[in-house]
């Protein structure tokens, strides 16, 4: 008996267990916050973000792929484009007002957003992830343990917002980026799930972000490019992005809709 206890104990020995585990079985909240800002290039780096843009595009099913644009302005402007067959869809925050313009939906004019409608795109607007200085934003953060997530035994960090939504972020063990979010947002007094994988991180000027984000592709990305305010104003009924004419819906080629809405929640950083 003897023998076959050593024998064991040496077998439970030689078995290799995560860092985090080796050195605390008890990890916090606030533990896992500051490893996951650490792993993404540190906490002032994140902080001194002051504007972020991207070029991608959207799997949209049935071979069907939309190109993509964001822009993203501290401390709280977020823009969204996205081009299929000759026509622009838009929605946009600037940090006061929501809008959207969709031409797939026959809607060429600017048509303003309210209540919560505007949730995703102010989540967007937080380039950093609402991990950065929470506290100060009147966020709650939670651990709420561990969940397998394809095979990877992550760690499970509940967010929730001043307005009472909420977000589950789930962290590689390892390495402690994300690889999954899960937002619920309260609509019209349902109850909204939208869940995203996260992966492919890059590094952009010394701080990593996710280039595949569910359904989007982020091709490219800059950050602290200078980016005009005009950009997220409320357009005139004849503009289009960026100055142009909006092409008339008949010549969406067929297309009868196409919806951009809830996938800007992590389209430009991680908010």
């Amino acid at each position: 008996m003897r023998a076959c206890m050593i024998v064991l104990s040496a077998m439970l020995a030689g078995l290799s267990v995560p860092a985090w585990a080796a050195t605390d079985t008890r990890i916090t909240a606030d533990e896992l916050v500051a490893k996951n800002l650490e792993a993404r290039g540190g906490a002032d780096k994140l902080r001194a973000i002051t504007s972020m843009h991207t070029l991608g595009k959207m799997r949209l099913g049935g071979g069907l792929e939309a190109k993509t644009e964001t822009f993203a302005m501290a401390p709280g402007h977020f823009r969204q484009e996205l081009s299929l067959q000759g026509l622009t869809a838009v929605q946009s925050w600037d940090g006061q007002q929501a809008w959207a313009i969709n031409p797939f939906e026959g809607r060429r004019d600017p048509q303003k957003l309210s209540g919560d409608d505007t949730k995703d795109l102010v989540q967007s607007a937080d380039i950093a992830g609402p991990l950065l200085d929470a506290q100060k934003k009147g966020e709650r953060i939670e651990y709420l343990g561990t969940e397998d997530i394809d095979g990877t035994d992550a760690h499970k960090l509940r967010v929730t917002y001043r307005n009472g939504d909420s977000r589950v972020i789930y962290l590689d063990p390892d390495q402690f980026l994300e690889i999954r979010v899960v937002d619920h947002r309260v609509v019209r007094g349902q109850e909204q799930v939208q869940t995203t994988d996260l992966g492919e991180y890059e590094k952009v000027d010394g701080v990593y972000f996710p280039f595949e984000q569910g359904q989007n592709h982020i091709e490219s990305a800059e950050l602290n490019k200078p980016v005009d305010a005009a950009l997220f104003a409320l357009l005139r009924a004849s503009e289009s992005p960026h100055g142009r004419v909006l092409d008339d819906a008949s010549r969406a080629g067929g297309v009868a809709a196409v919806g951009i809405e809830g996938q800007g929640a992590v389209g430009a950083g991680l908010g």
